[in-house]
């Protein structure tokens, strides 16, 4: 036992002391690229759509802010009116406290890649790509927490009265006379790239020999 313990031991130092090699090195900037780029484009949109408000109302979800869709953002007001009927809280940014770190947290990976590029280590993509799917995982799983908050923390005075519903998160749903759709953006899609990015960085170098 104690010996196939050591050659399992043996076996993942090596792998973890692998170099990363030319191609690998150049995956790892356009990753940090791709993720500097995301930061200019919304993550994620949600559309709005009732009979009084045929051509829909937009809101778009970015790293650092919320913006309404429309002539100078005016559909965020146009919700937070409507939200006011229902009893729901306005929708604004500083509820959000996500949006305040967040922008700190991807430059921080972007600073991981840059370190991974230059020491080149198969360990420093491993890390750095454990580091970014907890990120990941847990900024969705915390708008998920906010989306609920919002929409089950309803005013009991409220003009309108509707059952406590959650946002829906990805996909269709029927919110009162509303009917919200909510998908990725392009800021999400360039995220989601970088992080295969980093995978295929780890795997063209898998087979390299440490020094």
């Amino acid at each position: 036992m104690q010996k196939w313990v050591a050659n399992l031991l043996r076996r993942e130092f090596k792998f973890l002391h692998k170099p990363l090699n030319a191609s690998s090195r150049l995956f790892l900037l356009a990753a940090a690229l791709f993720i500097a780029v995301s930061l200019f484009f919304p993550l994620w949109k949600m559309h709005l759509v009732a009979p009084q408000y045929s051509d829909g109302l937009d809101l778009f979800i970015f790293p650092y802010k919320i913006q309404g869709g429309g002539f100078n953002g005016q559909h965020l007001a146009e919700i937070n009116n409507l939200n006011h009927y229902i009893g729901m809280k306005p929708l604004q940014q500083a509820d959000f406290l996500e949006m305040i770190w967040m922008p700190f947290v991807f430059g921080f990976i972007i600073l991981l890649l840059l370190r991974s590029i230059v020491f080149g280590a198969m360990s420093n993509v491993i890390d750095l790509f454990a580091i970014y799917t907890y990120f990941g995982l847990f900024s969705i799983g915390s708008f998920w927490y906010r989306l609920y908050q919002y929409g089950h923390n309803l005013d009991p005075k409220a003009p309108v009265h509707i059952q406590p519903f959650t946002p829906q998160l990805v996909g269709v749903k029927q919110i009162a006379n509303f009917r919200e759709f909510s998908y990725p953006q392009l800021g999400a899609y360039l995220l989601c790239v970088s992080v295969l990015l980093i995978v295929l960085a780890g795997w063209l170098s898998r087979k390299e020999q440490p020094a």
